[in-house]
């Protein structure tokens, strides 16, 4: 693995990130990287989550990455500093932050902007600086916070980086006190692990978020033992076997998503992102060989150009952070790559089976309505998710998918897949200015005292939850003369409402922060079977019959 591939990426996003903070240091805003709040002036509050951005600073600032022009240079120091400095300034007086909406008290961003200002602390060795009482304070009273908070819904990558950050705040302040809030959130991390080796994401496996939870975990089992070494933690308060098994299954659930050109993830999973975090494969593999082979494969992608794009203003910092610990901590001895073996997973908890068989592969959502990427060799040549209609009723136009989460009929065999459910109307609300104004007239009232009841029911209209259209499918799989043939039936009770139909390769259609990112797979152009559907009587099915691949695919020779 060429880990300078990783450093170079992470460099690309720093004048991105300079940008988005104010470093002017007589502005009431210094140190804020929600450009949208010092600059814009377009919202109301500063997004918490933004400050994370101290800790590519502080990194870029330390490593003596190659041609680095940041390093060791003063103003990063003092601009990540004032990062650091901001956040505390602009937390609740519970040590809490808002990301979304006022008082909303978010929990993810609280603890992956504390984690940074708590590594950037540390590298920037401001134990020295006028401002370390204050510094202090904060990371006292945020984790306080922190370990007695608990947000609606499952997320399992927030629980390990809370843990994460209250064992690297016990380390700072060298204090006990967060012990049992650490013991309760690993407990509950083991428990969200499914026997599959993958982590709880809301409705089920989600690899990319998955891999944030590997990197969180495998930082806690190399901290622990200095820790309670120094004292700052008790013996049994981390279960280190059980940690370090929990890892071990983690990585070999991993190993399967990268696909055969190095890319990762992507639609037919859970959340729908090509995330992928590094660097815990890089610290699991100093005991775990195979954790190294998931991160070459990756890197091979990276190479290619495969990883997706996550320079947003808001999540630009997570990938960049990881990649450079990735850089720092890149093990240089390696083991020969080791690839998957021909044959068939199928991850029954998860719902995705996954076939290798001669040059082909096939990542198949059995959840999702049959969602899926099909390989040959290493090229993508289809991404498929499944049927979509722009159906009217009314004056409004609906949009009803095959991709949505939801229970389905599922029928497998050797050589032949069948799956039957229902479409679902897909999550299309946005904001008005009548919702943002009822929004703010709440949680200034009395929402501000119940935050995660306004989280809850925020989840529930934009993530979790199917409702039913009146659409009905049938998609099939068979395996005839070295590839699969793929039928697609699709029936309705009246066809004259539907104004377009279609198939995308990368249509997603539920809220999640990291999804939605650009990546070159999704270049598959749009099958339009608009004409198709004028076409069907009005009892008559939809029928469409694809042998992979077809005349009409998406190759990387295309690009």
């Amino acid at each position: 693995m060429n880990r300078d591939l990783f450093a170079q990426e992470a460099l690309r996003q720093i004048p991105k990130i300079l940008t988005l903070q104010d470093r002017n240091p007589h502005s009431p805003t210094y140190g804020c990287f929600d450009r949208n709040f010092w600059q814009y002036k377009i919202i109301d509050f500063p997004s918490g989550m933004s400050q994370e951005f101290v800790w590519p600073l502080a990194l870029v600032y330390d490593l003596p990455l190659p041609n680095n022009p940041y390093y060791q240079q003063p103003a990063i120091k003092a601009w990540a500093e004032a990062g650091i400095l901001y956040a505390a300034r602009s937390a609740h007086p519970d040590g809490s932050c808002d990301d979304y909406f006022p008082f909303e008290r978010a929990g993810g961003a609280a603890a992956f902007s504390l984690l940074a200002c708590l590594e950037a602390y540390r590298r920037l060795q401001l134990n020295e600086s006028v401002h370390q009482a204050e510094m202090l304070r904060f990371f006292e009273r945020r984790s306080d916070w922190l370990a007695h908070h608990h947000e609606s819904g499952r997320l399992t990558n927030h629980q390990a980086l809370i843990v994460l950050c209250l064992l690297r705040a016990a380390a700072l302040l060298q204090t006990q006190k967060w012990q049992g809030a650490v013991a309760q959130r690993l407990e509950r991390v083991f428990s969200w692990q499914n026997s599959e080796g993958w982590f709880q994401e809301y409705e089920g496996c989600d690899p990319g978020y998955h891999t944030l939870t590997v990197s969180c975990l495998a930082q806690i089992y190399q901290l622990t033992p200095a820790l309670m070494q120094s004292g700052d933690l008790e013996k049994g308060v981390v279960d280190l076997p059980r940690l370090k098994s929990a890892i071990a299954n983690a990585v070999e659930l991993a190993a399967h998503f990268v696909h055969p050109d190095g890319s990762y993830g992507g639609e037919y999973t859970s959340r729908n992102t090509y995330n992928f975090f590094p660097h815990g494969f890089e610290l699991a593999g100093r005991w775990l060989p195979a954790a190294l082979s998931v991160n070459d494969r990756f890197a091979k992608g990276l190479e290619k150009g495969l990883g997706a794009c996550y320079a947003d203003d808001h999540i630009v910092g997570h990938h960049t952070w990881n990649y450079l610990l990735t850089w720092e901590d890149a093990i240089k001895d390696r083991p020969p790559t080791q690839w998957p073996k021909p044959g068939r997973t199928w991850l029954q908890n998860a719902q995705v089976l996954i076939d290798q068989r001669e040059n082909t592969k096939l990542y198949l959502a059995l959840n999702k309505g049959g969602a899926f990427k099909f390989f040959q060799g290493n090229q993508l040549v289809v991404s498929d998710t499944q049927f979509s209609l722009q159906v009217r009723q009314g004056k409004r136009l609906k949009n009803a998918v095959g991709h949505l989460v939801g229970p389905c009929q599922v029928q497998v065999s050797d050589h032949e897949i069948t799956l039957q459910g229902s479409l679902g109307w897909a999550k299309q609300k946005q904001m008005t200015t009548l919702n943002l104004l009822i929004l703010r007239a709440v949680m200034f009232t009395v929402g501000r005292f119940f935050p995660d009841l306004i989280r809850k029911l925020l989840q529930k209209v934009l993530i979790t939850g199917k409702k039913p259209a009146p659409f009905q499918f049938k998609r099939q799989f068979c395996w005839r003369e070295g590839t699969w043939q793929v039928t697609d039936e699709l029936t309705a009770a009246d066809w004259s409402q539907v104004v377009s139909a279609g198939i995308a390769a990368d249509q997603t259609s539920i809220y999640v922060v990291m999804s939605r990112t650009f990546q070159v797979g999704q270049l598959q152009p749009w099958l339009d079977l608009t004409d198709q559907v004028r076409a069907c009587k009005p009892t008559e099915p939809l029928r469409y019959v694809r042998l992979l691949p077809f005349t009409q695919c998406f190759t990387q020779d295309n690009y």
